[in-house]
Formats: structure tokens, C-alpha cells, sequence
């Protein structure tokens, strides 16, 4: 190896570029850039002002920031659902008056100042609701209308009752302690807040009409496309931003005990501010409660910063203004440029130097010499049938296969003309196999395992396993489950590809070269899935051997085959049984002479053997190039091998020509014949195998005959 590629080696393979792009696709990241501004917030400030976070002073600002963060969640709903509320500061405002006139003129008691506070809220949210949601007005000029007659109001009635209102907070004891008590040092407000942020939270995330909120702001002609009431959600957005102001109010009320004529003033721009500095989207559908949280002690933190260093009102409003404007811009052009910032940066090849590896021409002499002789090959399922990438046959030598439109389709015995629709799942079924009981076990491409019974009912088995403790990209999720086989004990061993990509994106996994592939087992003893093996490049087939003790598993980028023996005195190793083929392996079956038959689906090219030596120049071919345009692993030719258990090549049979099967991804050897599938065909071949036993099927070999 040359100084240039042991440097490629090293630069590649173990400086973690992959990490980058896996943490811009969690959606957490949206969190990092609020977070930074958070921090850098408290930072400046805590430095600027001696005694900022004292005790004293935390206090106060808590009870701030208990009925701020009450009317930022509120909008933050109104935002998720894409919409806008500018009346937040006036329905505040008229809260806080209608608590304090219960109160101080009414004489009333203080749950019925809290009604007060409510209905107000609730009454003005309904309004805007209606205008909004129902008659379909703009958010934006229909809420601040209703701003500037609800401030209006505000105004007319303080002129009306004397201003400022005030009362005496000995007036009422529990009025008292709800606006300067606390529990356990934690003011009253900010406890509430908490409570109502966590209980905001769960419904948006974890209830049906938060989820509903956040597709109607999606997007919401596809919303009431697939039956969601729209209307009624962004109503209901409305009620719940006037209901947070209702209680907001009601808790500057006891804490001041009183409302003037600066009441709620400005506090509209203040609370959007912190929205969508926290990462809420303006344009709806994306967002969370959290961030709501860290956009509002960011800005309580930077008004109330500015005004112990002796700014005014003026350089407040023009810093929100400033800190919106940015946000907004951010905002929109991430947005807009996520997905090409991820096309840059997440396809991350590393240096793989593939092995010396014999010839495959047909003159070559070696033992993976092709040939044309599945050119002999019946057709079954000509131009029915779309992607058959493995097939199975049962007790009764019916034929089954899955096929791209996420079905799996039986063809019925002796001649296979007649066919039928055996079960439909979803996604692409890959991988089969029959179980003791008749139920077909299968792979499917971005879903996981699942099993079909006799009477068609289709089960889920497994979509997960145990999460990796060190991974960033989900790896509990089954991304590319590709082929299976049963155990004697019931067990279904499978692989999964790559933890990195969805089953259409191969090619990128293929370019990549980065082991991400592993062997899993489902036990239906337990229902659970576990990791059995990782790192491999591709994983892809999977044959339990003939001894019940160990399997065959594919290798694919890597083109060599493995044994691993999960039972017995070898139980946990892992051999290497055949290493640099000059094709690549997929799914791997039982031949009836005790040996093995495995596919190639495409076979080795020098051109693509040299760029996985050039991890840089893949990288750069990703980038600049269009997708039709790069290279990746030849899988236009390919063909069956037959190995013994020690890795000895026995047969090679090939389509050079291309007429029946020149891409391979399965076969099934039954009563002589081998039928055999592919992912690109159209079609399933049979092929007579000469000598071969004519009375064999998988089905005795793993279960014993008819039972």
C-alpha cells in the first residue's frame, strides 16, 4: 500500500465525517442553534452584570418567566398549527383587568377572578378562532385587528375604572401567595408554567390532536386530504393561545395586584420573538414546546439584561426586532437549504481495498468461470411478475414469490401458470422463508420481518432492535432487512444491510463501502430481536447449514461468505469460508447434495475496485455528478455458484448473454429443478439441474417431510 493511500486510510477511515451528516437528520439539531443562543445569553450577561443569578434575582425573574412562558407555549401551538396571533399582548392585558375589576371592584373571591381570567382569555381566543379557522381569514392582519381592538378596550375600560387599579394584596391571602408565594423556593407562576409547558408538550407530541395540529400546519390541503378537521384545529389553536393568556394574566394579577396602562404593552413581539428564536418555524408544522421554553428565557433574560445595564424601551424593541428578523432568516433559509446541506455532507466513503480475485470469463479455467447455461431456463410469471428477489416453494410445490408492489404472489403447482395474489404487506418483500407450521417468514425492505399464515394473515414479527449505546443514527430501526432462514429451535435469523440507508438507496451504502450491515435473530419464544452481528459491509444472505448448528451469511461489498456457528462447541465464532470472489453474493439456499447455492447478483469491475481506493475522489463524484452518472458496483451480470461447507467452488452458471437471467439474487432448488428470482426481473426461472435428486425439497431438509 502507497504512502498516498495508507494516508487515504487513515484520513477516511477513522475521522468520523459520517457523524455530521447523521446529526444535521435528527431533528433535535433544530435545537442546537437556540441552545447556542440560550447559553451565549446567559454567558454575556452573567459576566456583564455583577449579581444577575443571585438568589434574590432569580426569584424575580422566575415569576416572569412563569407567565411569559405561559402565552409563548400559547402561540407556539397557534405558530405549529401555521398560524399567527398578534393579539396575545391585548387578551393578556384584558385578563389581568378582568381578575383584578373581579376582585377589587366585584369583591370577589379569587377562583372566581380566575374564571374571569379565563372566560376573557377563551372568549378573545374563540374570536380569532373563528375569523381564522372558520370564516378563513389572515392570521396575520385578522389577529392584528383584533390587537388593536382588544387594546383599545383594554384602554377605554382602565380611563373608565380609574388607572392604575390597584388593591392591597392583604386583601386576599391566596391571592397573596399565588403572586408572591412560592412551593419548596419555587415561585407559584413558574411551578404553574411548568406543570402547563409539560402538559402542552405531551399533547402536541404524544395525543392525536396535537398531531393533528402539527400536520395541519404541514401542510393543510393534505390534512384535510386524509380526513382531519382543519377548520376546527386551527380554531382550537386559537382557544388554547387565549386560554394560556386567561391564566398568564391571572398570575400578574396576583403578583401585582393591579393593571395600568403599560399592561401587556409590547409583550405581542416579545412573545413571537421567543417562538421563533427557539426554533419554531413560522411556516408551520415544525416546532416543539421545548423550544418555545429556551426562546423564552433567552429573551426574558436579554430584556431584563438590557434594562439593568441602563437601556431604555426604545433599544429593547429595536434588539427584538433585530434577534426576530434574524430568526425569521434562519429560518427560511434553512429550511429551504437543509436538504442540499445534507446531500453534501452525509455520504461519507471510506478507503476499501479489495482483494486479488480470480477470473470469471468463461475462458478463464478458474472455478467461478461463467457460462450461458441459464440461458436454458423456463420463464414462469413472464412480464407478470416485477421483481422477484427471492422465491420459496412449500410442502405442496407451489411457488411463491414477493414482488416490488409489496405483494406476495403464489404460483400454483404442477406447471405454475396459474398464479394468485397470496398476501399483500406493503413496502418490498425480500427475503422468504417457510416455517414448520407453513407461515412464510419475510423481510421487508424498510419495515422488517414479518409472517404470513396459512390463512393469509399477515403479522408484524419485528421492526427493532436493541439501539447501539454509542450510535447516532437510529440503529434500532430495521432500515434494509434483506434476506431470512429458520432454525430447528424456531428461531429466525435475518440480516439487516445497513443501519445507514433505506433499501432504494444501495447504491449510496455501495459508494459509502462503511460496514454498517449486521445479523440479527428473532425469537418467538420471547418476541424479541436482538443483534447477533455488525460491521459487515452489506449483509445480505442467510442459510442455516445443514448440521441445524451454524449458517452461511452474505457478505455483499465485501464479496466473501462467512459461517457462524450459533450452537454447539464453536457456538459465537465466526469464520471467513470464502474471500474475495470476483462476483457479489446475495441470497444463499440448500442444494440437495448437501452443499450450498448462492447468488451474484453483479459481478467485480477494475474501475469500481480502484475508486473504493479513493475515498475522496467517491466523495467528490456524490457531490458535482447526477446520480445516473456515478459509479457503483456492476450488478448487470451476475449468475449462481454452488460451495461445499468448506468454501470449495463446485458449479458456476451464468447468462452472459443476458436473454434470461443476467442479474441474480435468489435461488431455490426443488425436485431438481432451481427457480430462481431476481430483483430487476421480470420473470422467475426454472432450470432443470442434471443429476440432481428429483424427489429433494427444502421443505423435507428442514422439517422432515410431510407432517
Amino acid at each position: 500500500m502507497s504512502l498516498s493511500e495508507t494516508f487515504a486510510r487513515l484520513r477516511y477511515n477513522y475521522v468520523p465525517d459520517h457523524l455530521v451528516g447523521e446529526i444535521l437528520t435528527k431533528r433535535w439539531t433544530d435545537n442546537l442553534v437556540p441552545f447556542t443562543f440560550l447559553v451565549v445569553i446567559v454567558g454575556v450577561f452573567g459576566w456583564a452584570i455583577p449579581g444577575f443569578f443571585t438568589p434574590a434575582s432569580l426569584l424575580g425573574s422566575a415569576r416572569q418567566l412563569g407567565e411569559f412562558l405561559i402565552v409563548v407555549v400559547g402561540l407556539t401551538v397557534v405558530i405549529l398549527g401555521g398560524g399567527i396571533d398578534l393579539s396575545v399582548g391585548s387578551i393578556f392585558a384584558l385578563s389581568v383587568l378582568s381578575s383584578v375589576l373581579v376582585i377589587y371592584v366585584g369583591d370577589g373571591n379569587v377562583w372566581l377572578a380566575l374564571a374571569a381570567a379565563l372566560a376573557t382569555g377563551l372568549a378573545c381566543g374563540a374570536v380569532n378562532g373563528f375569523l381564522v379557522g372558520y370564516l378563513r381569514l389572515r392570521a396575520f392582519l385578522t389577529t392584528l385587528v383584533t390587537l388593536i381592538i382588544g387594546r383599545s378596550l383594554y384602554d377605554i375600560l382602565i380611563i373608565a375604572f380609574g388607572k392604575p387599579i390597584q388593591m392591597s394584596a392583604a386583601d386576599d391571602l391566596t391571592f397573596d401567595w399565588i403572586g408572591a408565594g412560592s412551593v419548596y423556593g419555587l415561585p407559584v407562576s413558574a411551578l404553574v408554567a411548568i406543570i402547563f409547558a409539560a402538559l402542552a408538550h405531551i399533547a402536541i407530541s404524544r395525543s392525536r390532536p396535537g398531531w393533528h395540529i402539527a400536520a395541519v400546519g404541514g401542510s393543510r390541503r393534505s390534512a384535510y386530504n386524509v380526513g382531519i378537521p382543519v377548520k376546527r384545529t386551527v380554531f382550537l389553536t386559537y382557544v388554547i393561545s387565549g386560554f394560556s393568556c386567561g391564566v398568564a394574566g391571572f398570575l400578574f394579577a396576583a403578583r401585582l395586584s393591579g393593571a395600568g396602562p403599560g399592561t401587556g404593552a409590547g409583550l405581542e413581539l416579545m412573545a413571537l420573538t421567543a417562538a421563533v428564536v427557539g426554533g419554531n418555524s413560522l411556516g408551520g408544522g415544525r416546532g416543539s414546546i421545548a423550544k418555545g421554553l429556551m426562546g423564552a428565557v433567552a429573551v426574558l433574560v436579554m430584556t431584563n439584561g438590557l434594562i439593568r445595564l441602563g437601556f431604555g424601551t426604545g433599544t429593547n424593541q429595536m434588539v427584538l426586532g433585530l434577534m426576530l428578523g434574524l430568526a425569521v432568516v434562519l429560518d427560511v433559509r434553512w429550511l429551504k437549504n437543509r436538504h442540499k446541506v445534507l446531500a453534501e455532507v452525509y455520504v461519507a466513503p471510506i478507503h476499501h481495498r479489495m482483494g486479488e480475485t480470480l477470473s470469471a470469463m468463461p475462458s478463464s479455467g478458474t472455478p467461478f468461470a461463467l457460462n450461458d447455461r441459464l440461458e436454458a431456463a423456463d420463464a414462469i410469471g413472464l412480464a407478470e411478475v416485477e421483481g422477484p428477489e427471492d422465491v420459496v416453494l412449500d410442502e405442496d410445490d407451489n411457488l411463491y414469490a414477493g414482488t416490488r408492489h409489496g405483494e406476495i404472489v403464489r404460483y400454483f403447482a404442477p406447471d405454475y401458470t396459474r398464479s394468485e395474489v397470496f398476501a399483500h404487506i406493503g413496502g418490498f418483500p425480500l427475503g422468504l422463508a417457510i416455517d414448520r407450521d407453513g407461515s412464510i417468514k419475510s423481510c421487508v425492505g424498510a419495515m422488517g420481518l414479518y409472517s404470513i399464515a396459512p390463512d393469509r394473515t399477515v403479522t408484524q414479527l419485528s421492526t427493532e432492535t436493541r439501539r447501539s449505546l454509542f450510535s447516532v443514527v437510529d440503529d434500532a430501526r430495521l432500515r434494509d432487512p434483506n434476506d431470512c432462514d429458520i432454525a430447528p429451535d424456531g428461531r429466525v435469523w435475518f440480516t439487516d444491510s445497513t443501519t445507514r440507508y433505506d433499501a432504494h438507496d444501495w447504491a449510496l451504502d455501495s459508494i459509502e463501502s462503511r460496514p454498517t450491515g449486521r445479523l440479527l435473530v428473532y425469537d418467538p419464544r420471547t418476541g424479541k430481536t436482538k443483534t447477533v452481528l455488525d460491521n459487515l459491509r452489506y449483509a445480505n444472505g442467510v442459510c442455516i447449514a445443514h448440521d441445524g448448528r451454524s449458517l452461511f451469511l452474505a457478505e455483499s461489498w465485501a464479496c466473501r461468505i462467512h459461517r457462524y456457528w450459533f450452537e454447539g462447541p464453536k457456538a459465537g465464532t465466526l469464520e471467513c469460508v470464502i474471500r474475495d470472489m470476483p462476483g457479489y453474493p446475495d441470497n444463499i439456499n440448500r442444494a440437495s447434495d448437501g452443499t450450498y447455492w448462492m447468488a451474484w447478483l453483479g459481478m467485480r469491475t477494475p474501475s469500481f475496485d480502484l475508486a473504493l481506493r479513493h475515498p475522496g475522489a467517491r466523495k467528490r463524484m456524490t457531490r458535482r455528478l447526477p446520480q445516473d452518472e456515478w459509479l457503483f458496483p456492476n450488478i448487470n451480470t451476475g449468475g449462481v455458484v454452488k460451495f461445499d461447507e468448506s468454501g470449495r467452488i463446485v458449479e458456476t452458471f451464468g447468462d452472459l448473454a443476458g436473454r434470461k437471467h443476467p442479474m441474480v439474487t435468489s435461488m431455490r432448488e426443488h425436485k431438481g429443478y432451481l427457480y430462481i428470482g431476481g430483483i430487476l426481473n421480470n420473470r422467475i426461472g426454472r432450470y432443470k439441474i442434471a443429476g440432481a435428486d428429483p424427489t429433494w425439497t427444502g421443505w423435507s431438509s428442514y422439517w422432515g417431510g410431510r407432517g
